[in-house]
């Protein structure tokens, strides 16, 4: 029987810490992990817990991220409680098993610190390793902070293991500054978060040696195209289920979440959005921008990035005049994920805001408040034209002559 860890009220936590804990709480059957900066705290923490005997469950150093979340797959078919933590290149090594994880429905957790993708070689934090596992079939959540992380990473187990989900689920956060940022985290009692989160209910478990079961079986085109349709709609009817576990988790901690976050989006004229911890810094500027220049402006964070909340994104920003969604990664080539994203939205909704496309803060480089003050009076000369007056796509932030492209 794993010891017991009594907490305080009120815990200095980074968000890494945020999410050992969440995952010591949710007595995990299997860890499969192999260290990367900057999610290696999470791993480390973790296994700390273990061998000071605060976790009965095993952990398991591997060769590498592949064979870490193999054998992920391997101990979530046998019918355990499963999850992980990586970054970036380890998140790359991954990708092919994260489609396999997915098309087993196999309710694996996973804790993703965001970091830049080389090359060139960077370890601190963007949304590169994000934006490359939004089509692999998981759930994907996002944080802001490090109170968010050990939330997210709490409900990430019960919406992953729901009987009518059964995918897996990826919490993200933004590296170093979320992940290496100690803040105020308000942590719930091992008994309350376990007893949240519930006990683990097996689905044809392999280890059943009474109903055997194959997992990974080849289809090719007989039946693979049904499948991956019934796949698509089991995430897509998930938000159901997400929108569920975030009212219980309302009623348990009074901490509310939604599928799409705004701020001051009322009477917002124009409008910011972002993912990760600039949603804060965007809030930050828009309330000073409202104050002191009378710029009517608001900010809008989709929570939920797969599956993704249409209906919520129409609703929110049916209103505005312009948009700037601002994207962090390295584009290849053309526009933004949330620019494609929230534009194919509005294109099916009666308004049509002028919407722009700003790409920032790649390998860590700060969004200061006067960055995100001049997207928003950019977007506001368009919201006073009518009209795209600023290049479609810019790179805020960059040293040197101006980017943009799209003109």
């Amino acid at each position: 029987m794993a010891e017991k860890l009594e907490l305080q009220e009120v815990e200095v936590w980074d968000g890494n810490m945020a999410f050992a804990q969440a995952m010591r709480q949710a007595q995990i059957d299997v860890v499969a992990a192999y260290p990367i900066t900057p999610s290696t705290p999470t791993v480390h923490g973790y296994a700390k817990f273990l061998s000071d005997g605060y976790i009965d469950g095993e952990f398991v150093l591997v060769e590498s991220e592949h064979a870490a979340m193999s054998g992920c797959v391997g101990a979530a078919a046998a019918g355990g409680r499963v999850a992980t933590a990586t970054s970036s290149q380890g998140f790359a090594l991954m990708v092919e098993v994260l489609y396999q994880a997915s098309g087993m429905r196999l309710p694996i957790v996973l804790a993703l610190v965001n970091r830049a993708l080389a090359s060139p070689l960077n370890v601190n934090g963007d949304h590169s390793d994000m934006y490359l596992g939004r089509d692999a079939g998981w759930i994907m959540i996002d944080a802001f902070n490090a109170q968010e992380a050990y939330d997210l990473m709490l409900m990430g187990f019960k919406i992953a293991e729901d009987l009518s989900v059964r995918l897996p689920v990826m919490v993200n956060q933004d590296g170093f500054i979320t992940s290496h940022t100690a803040q105020n985290v308000r942590p719930l009692s091992d008994e309350a978060a376990y007893k949240f989160i519930g006990e683990y209910k097996e689905v044809n478990p392999m280890l059943d040696f009474c109903k055997p079961v194959t997992y990974g079986a080849q289809t090719e085109e007989d039946w693979h195209f049904e499948f991956k349709a019934r796949q698509h709609k089991a995430l897509m009817d998930s938000k159901s289920v997400i929108e569920k576990v975030f009212e219980e988790f309302k009623e348990l901690t009074s901490r509310e979440y939604s599928v799409v976050e705004s701020y001051d989006m009322e009477d917002a004229e124009v409008a910011i959005v972002a993912l990760g911890s600039t949603v804060e810094s965007a809030v930050q500027a828009a309330r000073d921008l409202r104050e002191n220049e009378g710029i009517k402006a608001g900010v809008v964070a989709t929570r939920v990035i797969r599956p993704f909340p249409y209906e919520e994104i129409k609703e929110t920003l049916k209103n505005v005049k312009a948009i700037a969604t601002l994207d962090r990664s390295a584009p290849g080539g053309t526009l933004g994920m949330l620019y494609n994203e929230i534009t194919a939205t509005l294109y099916q909704g009666d308004s049509k805001p002028v919407i722009n496309n700003y790409i920032y803060g790649l390998g860590g480089r700060d969004m200061t408040q006067e960055d995100i003050k001049e997207i928003f009076r950019d977007i506001k000369k368009n919201a006073d034209a009518g009209t795209l007056v600023t290049p479609l796509q810019q790179f805020s932030g960059l040293r040197g002559p101006k980017l943009s492209f799209f003109n």
